[in-house]
């Protein structure tokens, strides 16, 4: 009797422990409800249609798994120098590569999920997974969307992105999963500044889980602008199509 209570005192504490250690990361940059009239970021009432940089939407993990993965997805920047975009090698957690790539479209298509498009002054939902934060009895904590309205030839800085904010999303902004704190979709909308020109920008999302603790994802954005075309320029300028397709691969796998 004693073995039996002593094992199920050791499973309770792995248990609380592994939700101690859950921490979230954005899993979608371009969620958009079935119906806007219900915003919903559960699979049923939605679909992804773009990821952060090299996504594994492949890897037939189900929704909110991808802290499990391998590399793991979510990233804690360290105070020391709060690398704003994970690299592998910085951060007190190093999650997936979220660096710029060369060209930028490398980090999309095939493997990885697409890349997301935009107009000037368009709406778009951000969707990620509650990992145990969202209960009644956590503070409530913010996700930053940070967005340089310039465009850039390599990554901002932790201070450059941080003064580019343009949202402030609480992160409990949630889907009651009754039973599955650990899975409950989780989410919010930005706008994209209406002056941009076109081009490729990149937008930063920064959760701040404890005071000075924050967790980011990376992802390239190709917005069409409000640049005026030059005198006699009868030319239309077209954002290009998502690259690698836009199905969920996740969206029959979660929250099931």
């Amino acid at each position: 009797m004693l073995m039996r209570t002593t094992v199920i005192a050791s499973a309770a504490l792995a248990l609380m422990a592994t939700m101690a250690q859950a921490h979230s990361w954005a899993d979608c940059v371009d969620w958009r409800f079935k119906d806007k009239s219900k915003p919903s970021y559960r699979a049923s009432d939605g679909e992804c249609f773009a990821w952060a940089r090299q996504y594994p939407v492949k890897s037939g993990v189900a929704f909110a798994g991808l802290d499990s993965y391998s590399p793991a997805r979510h990233y804690q920047q360290e105070p020391k120098d709060f690398t704003a975009c994970s690299d592998r090698v910085h951060g007190r957690e190093p999650g997936a590569d979220e660096t710029r790539q060369n060209p930028i479209s490398k980090a999309y298509g095939g493997k990885w999920g697409a890349m997301a498009v935009a107009k000037a002054g368009d709406t778009q939902c951000v969707r990620w997974p509650a990992k145990n934060h969202a209960v009644k009895n956590e503070k409530e904590k913010f996700v930053f969307i940070n967005m340089p309205k310039t465009l850039l030839t390599k990554d901002p800085n932790q201070s450059q992105f941080s003064k580019a904010n343009i949202a402030k999303i609480p992160f409990k902004n949630c889907n009651d999963i009754s039973g599955d704190t650990d899975r409950t979709p989780c989410g919010g909308c930005f706008k994209i500044p209406e002056e941009l020109e076109t081009g490729t920008y990149v937008v930063q999302w920064r959760w701040e889980l404890n005071d000075n603790e924050f967790y980011t994802s990376c992802w390239d954005i190709a917005v069409t602008g409000a640049s005026k075309p030059e005198v006699g320029d009868n030319s239309t300028t077209v954002a290009p199509a998502p690259l690698g397709g836009t199905t969920s691969v996740f969206a029959e796998l979660a929250e099931n």
